[in-house]
């Protein structure tokens, strides 16, 4: 493509659009009808250009102005309550539900890596001893000693926050470092696990495996379940950086992004509820069968929730994503 003479030839058309888009008052039928036209057009050129023939400078301005008849065409939208509720019964679900693939196998991996680690750890006095001095495991392990206390040792109200903020702020982590080739999300993923481990192995090797047990599983069920959503979602991201699929580049890393941005909001609600559960249910006087069932019916909720409504509603379709007319708008490229 010769440049220059593409912009000779179709300059008048883009001066033409950018005269609409500034006019003040109302647009007659006709010139309505010319917006779209010319929209649809500085469009396709946009395309051809990026893909032929790129120029930083020439590609800003047709960028700019592409995106000002977009929003001229098809009008502002502001969010509603329908909006949230879609998102809740339909659209977070439905992106949870179309990634188990991704946090199933990651959730299974990471389990069987602390269980390893806790074993490793309970089978060898050594290992022990290199992680603290005796009298300081002792104290960590025994009857209400470090383990038992961290759950009681703030308002219940104040715990919570604090344990909603760093679940959430780790699960951003592992859908945001995802897009890099998925190494960050492996090394976040190892450190939870490492630290599940020290905690089951130590205990283990105190005898009192069943206690640490019963402390965990209230919140750690749902807490657990929703680090790996995000590990999962994390990992699927970056391997779109690695194998596109179909779609260009550019267009799959966008819809997964989106996805994955809808997926912070939604594990950040289901993390608050791990959070309430593990600063008000956990450290209270219930019977241990009891905060442990209130994890388990909290934990096959969630699972219902992404089995039922999000598989309904993957199946009628939705993948997650932000409506269309929310959606940048995807040029057709070259060959």
């Amino acid at each position: 493509m010769d440049l220059d003479v593409y912009v000779t030839a179709h300059h008048a058309e883009w001066d033409r659009l950018d005269h609409l888009l500034r006019r003040s008052g109302r647009l007659t039928g006709a010139e309505a009808d010319e917006l779209v036209s010319l929209y649809q057009r500085t469009a396709t050129h946009l395309s051809l250009i990026q893909s032929s023939a790129p120029d930083p400078m020439l590609t800003a301005r047709l960028t700019q102005l592409v995106a000002r008849a977009r929003a001229a065409v098809t009008g502002t939208r502001r969010a509603s309550w329908r909006d949230a509720a879609r998102f809740l019964t339909s659209g977070f679900p439905a992106a949870v539900y179309r990634s188990r693939h991704w946090w199933i196998p990651t959730a299974v991996l990471s389990t069987l890596v602390a269980a390893l680690i806790g074993w490793w750890i309970s089978t060898h006095p050594e290992v022990q001893a290199s992680i603290a001095a005796p009298q300081e495991l002792r104290e960590m392990t025994r009857p209400g000693g470090q383990y038992e206390t961290y759950y009681s040792s703030h308002p219940a109200a104040s715990f919570a926050a604090q344990v909603w903020t760093n679940n959430a702020q780790a699960a951003a982590m592992c859908l945001v470092l995802g897009a890099f080739l998925c190494v960050p999300v492996i090394w976040i993923l190892f450190l939870n696990m490492l630290n599940l481990g020290v905690g089951i192995g130590l205990m283990s090797s105190a005898g009192r495996l069943d206690t640490f047990l019963g402390l965990v599983l209230p919140h750690g069920l749902l807490e657990l379940t929703a680090v790996f959503v995000a590990a999962g979602t994390g990992l699927r991201l970056g391997w779109t950086v690695i194998d596109p699929g179909p779609r260009t580049r550019r267009a799959a890393l966008a819809q997964q992004g989106r996805a994955a941005v809808g997926m912070a909001i939604g594990l950040a609600l289901v993390l608050f509820i791990s959070g309430l559960i593990e600063g008000f249910v956990t450290p209270s006087g219930l019977p241990t069968w009891a905060r442990i069932t209130i994890g388990i019916v909290a934990e096959l909720a969630f699972l219902a929730y992404v089995y039922i409504l999000g598989g309904r509603a993957a199946r009628a379709g939705d993948a997650g994503d932000v409506e269309e007319p929310d959606r940048s708008a995807e040029l057709p490229t070259a060959a």
